[in-house]
């Protein structure tokens, strides 16, 4: 398997992006060589594959701060960012190899804060697969996958298949994380308790991931490139596939 990445500077309009996307005037990331943990899977940017054949556009959702950007600036340029800003409207291009199938990825971000409610819904059309995310040390952001996220997605992209993807996974045994959750009565969300909602709102599948520690994050996105190239044949309501990365 091996996977090239593209990176395009967001902050454009939707009708301007797909331009961008359908001319292939995408520019790679000239910020260094990749680093060790990318070796395997990685090739690098004098060696950029022909124009990939499938297309796919995947979005990620979830409330504010909860991972999101983290979890696409660490799969498209393998660096972690150390420092929070909130995203309005950021995209990204991967090629990525999966199942022996050329796949340009879309990768949008968007923003989780009630602020921008009106404007997410741009992001969403000719979507083919949703991460859905909640952060392992904030319960509220589970709690609001059913009653927030689940609705908005399943009327603007119904049809479409939902990862439900637990960030921060590397906080849930963090004792500063478990302690200041104590005060409120409250605990990290446990790997069972993400299984359940997964279950609950008919995911096709469910993983777990640190951008901080890197682990399980290729899982994610090849897992949603398999989604994207499957869509037509989601699991029923209630049945999904789990896959948890220790």
């Amino acid at each position: 398997m091996t996977v090239k990445i593209c990176y395009w500077a967001g902050r454009a309009k939707p009708d301007s992006f797909h331009k961008e996307i359908a001319s292939g005037e995408v520019r790679l990331d000239d910020r260094g060589a990749t680093s060790a943990f990318w070796t395997r899977r990685l090739k690098r940017r004098q060696e950029m594959a022909p124009m990939a054949d499938i297309r796919k556009k995947l979005v990620v959702v979830g409330d504010g701060a909860c991972g999101k950007t983290c979890l696409l600036i660490v799969f498209s340029k393998d660096e972690f960012p150390e420092v929070y800003v909130p995203t309005v409207f950021e995209t990204y291009v991967a090629d990525i190899e999966v199942d022996n199938k050329q796949v340009q990825l879309a990768l949008w971000d968007t923003a989780g804060q009630e602020d921008y409610d009106r404007l997410r819904p741009l992001s969403y059309p000719d979507t083919d697969v949703i991460l859905m995310c909640f952060s392992v040390d904030s319960p509220d952001s589970l709690e609001n996958i059913p009653e927030k996220w689940v609705p908005e997605v399943k009327h603007f992209c119904p049809n479409v298949p939902i990862i439900l993807v637990a960030n921060k996974k590397d906080l849930r045994n963090d004792e500063n994380v478990k302690n200041e959750l104590s005060r409120l009565k409250l605990e990290p969300v446990k790997t069972e308790d993400g299984r359940a909602m997964a279950a609950r709102i008919g995911a096709y599948d469910y993983l777990e991931c640190s951008a901080k520690t890197k682990e399980g994050i290729w899982e994610v996105f090849e897992t949603a490139t398999r989604a994207a190239l499957q869509k037509r044949k989601t699991p029923p309501e209630g049945c999904f596939k789990c896959c948890v990365l220790m």
